[in-house]
């Protein structure tokens, strides 16, 4: 029952306005489906083959959203039913995901990541570089992919006015590629520690995992 109270929770404090993405990598399937009753739809993985595995026993009206690094070779895998893929860093695993979508004549929607911490470990783009993206032919002529906004991941850090200048810096460079990509529609940053400070920086979608389910078990 402690996975329904923390949903319900969550989402009386993030109202209708912040999409909550319940992050349930390593979960089982038990746990998804006590968030699912509790009314979660938005289920975020990070491994192509447990979220394909996990989609293929799961309710069909689950929105999946790939939240981790993506390897292009496995887009394939997850082409016929993914809903949103997070950490898009590359024109060349934008190209990947269109490829595929296309042989499934589906439109897969994207967020680029942006790079705003320090730590090396970080994926993401420059925000130079993701303008040159968006502003290159090449984009123009991938027909089954949409490009709805940007993530970011900040540094995991107490210091909450680093956090809160990594989160403001991203909202700025989202507010910016806005005025000519009017499709933008999400700003995905914020996770278990730091989605409060994410959400009064302007995020409108955060990635809730342990908070909701508990520490993760890694085998």
């Amino acid at each position: 029952m402690e996975i329904s109270k923390n949903i319900k929770k969550y989402k009386e404090e993030l109202g209708e306005k912040v999409a909550l993405v319940a992050i349930s990598k390593t979960k089982p399937n038990s746990d998804l489906l006590e968030a699912y009753e509790a009314g979660q739809r938005i289920f975020g993985e990070n491994k192509i083959q447990e979220m394909t595995d996990k989609w293929e026993s799961l309710p069909k009206d689950i929105e999946w959203h790939m939240v981790g690094h993506v390897q292009r070779n496995k887009v394939k895998y997850m082409a016929p039913f993914v809903s949103l893929i997070h950490a898009v860093d590359s024109l060349k695993l934008l190209k990947e995901i269109n490829k595929e979508a296309e042989k499934n004549e589906r439109t897969i929607s994207c967020l680029l990541q942006i790079k705003i911490a320090d730590e090396e470990s970080k994926f993401g783009l420059e925000a130079e570089e993701a303008k040159e993206i968006l502003a290159s032919d090449e984009i123009l002529e991938l027909k089954n992919i949409q490009i709805t906004g940007l993530m970011g991941l900040a540094t995991y850090s107490d210091d909450e006015a680093k956090v809160r200048g990594e989160f403001d810096y991203l909202r700025s460079v989202y507010i910016d590629l806005k005025k000519k990509q009017p499709q933008f529609e999400v700003l995905s940053m914020g996770m278990s520690g730091d989605y409060q400070i994410a959400v009064t920086c302007g995020s409108n979608m955060v990635r809730i995992g342990s908070a909701i389910f508990g520490e993760r078990s890694y085998n």
